[in-house]
């Protein structure tokens, strides 16, 4: 009898459990250190599907920032890896879309502004730092 792999998702502080820790199934690390860590390449799977660049050119993307990563001597962490991915998805929106490089910065300037001028504990919003 073939066993199946099931997969469990609950929440656990804010951090998806998508197996039980007893399950042999498990990774031994965590999967990803944050949400947006997963965020990241849920965009990049959007992206593909949506056909705004192929899943061989985010492969090919991704694994040249992972490679500049190394050669900087980065750590081979999740951190580092999101770091690699985040650059990849952004180059790739750059190129491929109609967004453009002053564009993308602007926003992330803007986000910025409102995290810092955003009160602890309320939910940022965009603006809040105009």
């Amino acid at each position: 009898m073939m066993q199946t792999r099931t997969t469990v998702s609950r929440w656990n502080c804010g951090k998806a459990i998508l197996f039980e820790p007893e399950n042999p199934f498990a990774p031994r690390d965590a999967v990803f250190e944050e949400a947006w860590h997963a965020q990241v390449l849920a965009i990049a799977d959007t992206m593909v599907n949506a056909g705004h660049f192929s899943a061989e050119l985010w492969a090919k993307t991704l694994g040249a920032e992972l490679e500049k990563a190394e050669l900087n001597g980065e750590p081979d962490t999740t951190e580092t890896y999101y770091a690699a991915a985040l650059l990849a998805l952004e180059s790739l929106t750059t190129q491929q879309t109609p967004v453009r490089q002053q564009e993308l910065a602007n926003r992330k300037k803007a986000w910025e502004s409102a995290y810092e001028n955003t009160p602890h504990g309320r939910p940022v919003r965009l603006g809040a730092g105009d």
